[in-house]
């Protein structure tokens, strides 16, 4: 008796199998262009990198224009070497922008380097961030450029950073605005009325009245466009306000959704910087022959200039292997750190590597300013457990400095600011 073949099993389904696999697929794609558009446009990554970025930069400018505030007439004021006319001519070619060339005026120059003074507290503690981060990154830029040949690597890091702060949600944790919006939610979820905001507009139209001088000595302060990106901002905040007040529903759902993705293309710009800063550097070091042999780091221990702790600068430099060992690891780890950002604890140990060498560059070299500048650019990529937890500490420590008991496991309160609803956004 034979048997019967079996009866085969179809691998096709025909045509309607493949045009439901084209479906399936056009889906998968359509789902995952959505993921793609909510994750920059409906919520703000790293709000805790950003807020100690904020911090760490407007306290790398507090302390230089503290440290520097017996000097400030020689380095920016009509005392300097480079006097205003040589200013000058100089800003009438590059087009830097500074408002240290409206007037020559010692009174004028006062009122710039206080204002600036008060943008960097004001910045450091997160109240009204938004406008605030403008009047920081004009002060910046005026006192920067005003002389240019007087600045270093930390000062123009600052600089660039003052810029992008201005596009970034910096505030949302561990702000006096954060604060201030969480006192809000209790508010409206008990159904109180809100509070009318008479700051906001005030602050709003004395800034108006900057931007109009700005426009006024346009041809002075330097490039187009950055008037025009001042205009944009106060415009755009004036519009933030409208909305929020009279039409918060689809709205400001638009405008959370612009603010995201400036906010998550800026931080992406400040990450590549970052890498872009180490990478250069390590590779024009590589070219170097003292950094070849090993020695690079031996001449700046015995310059005078650089050496603040003289004895203890001897000390390193004496020893030829830990010479060696500092100059050839300063190479690798300034090499190797951008190709492992999608490492993470590789990542997270280069970091702390770079961090202690500027806490090193420091103390021997004398160079504070710079290294604190390299360490608030270098906090961007700190892991958010770490920063949770840092958080958590410094909580602690001011309830204990204040004599306020406070429970175990309590958190900061901003860190749930902002996640009860879930992210908004246009698409998903």
């Amino acid at each position: 008796m034979s048997t019967p073949d079996p009866t085969p099993v179809p691998t096709s389904g025909g045509p309607g199998t493949a045009t439901r696999a084209r479906t399936r697929a056009k889906e998968s794609f359509d789902r995952r262009l959505a993921r793609a558009v909510q994750t920059v446009t409906g919520r703000s990554v790293g709000p805790y990198q950003t807020a100690i970025v904020r911090i760490g930069f407007s306290l790398t400018w507090l302390v230089f224009l503290l440290r520097e505030l017996p000097h400030r007439h020689e380095l920016y004021g009509p005392d300097g070497p480079w006097s205003w006319e040589m200013a000058h001519r100089l800003i009438a070619d590059n087009r830097a922008f500074t408002v240290l060339m409206w007037s020559d005026g010692r009174i004028w120059f006062e009122c710039v380097y206080a204002l600036a003074v008060l943008s960097a507290v004001l910045l450091l503690v997160g109240w009204r961030t938004r406008a605030v981060s403008v009047v920081f990154m004009a002060g910046v830029l005026s006192l920067l450029n005003r002389s240019v040949f007087v600045s270093d690597g930390g000062d123009n890091v600052l600089h660039l950073a003052a810029i992008y702060l201005v596009f970034t949600r910096c505030a949302r944790v561990w702000s006096l605005d954060a604060r201030r919006a969480a006192r809000e939610a209790r508010a409206a979820s008990a159904g109180e009325p809100p509070r009318q905001d008479r700051v906001g507009p005030l602050l709003w139209v004395v800034l108006g009245g900057f931007l109009l001088a700005t426009t006024w000595f346009s041809e002075v302060s330097g490039e187009w466009w950055l008037p025009v990106l001042l205009w944009v901002l106060w415009l755009g905040n004036g519009l933030w306000w409208l909305v929020c007040r009279y039409a918060p529903e689809e709205p400001r759902t638009l405008l959370d959704a612009l603010a995201n993705l400036a906010h998550n293309a800026a931080l992406v710009v400040i990450m590549a910087e970052v890498c872009l800063i180490y990478a250069t550097a390590g590779w024009y070091k590589i070219q170097g022959s003292r950094w070849q042999d090993g020695t690079a780091l031996f001449y700046p221990l015995h310059l005078d200039y650089f050496t603040p702790w003289p004895a203890l600068s001897g000390l390193l430099g004496t020893s030829g292997i830990m010479v060696m060992l500092l100059t050839y690891g300063t190479v690798i780890v300034q090499v190797a750190f951008p190709f492992t950002l999608f490492h993470r604890k590789v990542k997270n140990v280069l970091l702390v590597a770079m961090m202690l060498e500027h806490a090193g560059i420091a103390v021997l070299l004398g160079l504070p300013v710079f290294s604190l500048a390299m360490i608030s650019a270098d906090a961007v990529f700190l892991p958010t457990p770490f920063l949770l937890a840092l958080g958590v500490r410094a909580a602690r420590g001011r309830d204990r400095l204040l004599r306020r008991r406070t429970g175990a496991e309590t958190l900061p309160e901003q860190r749930r600011t902002g996640e009860e609803q879930g992210p908004r956004t246009l698409v998903g």
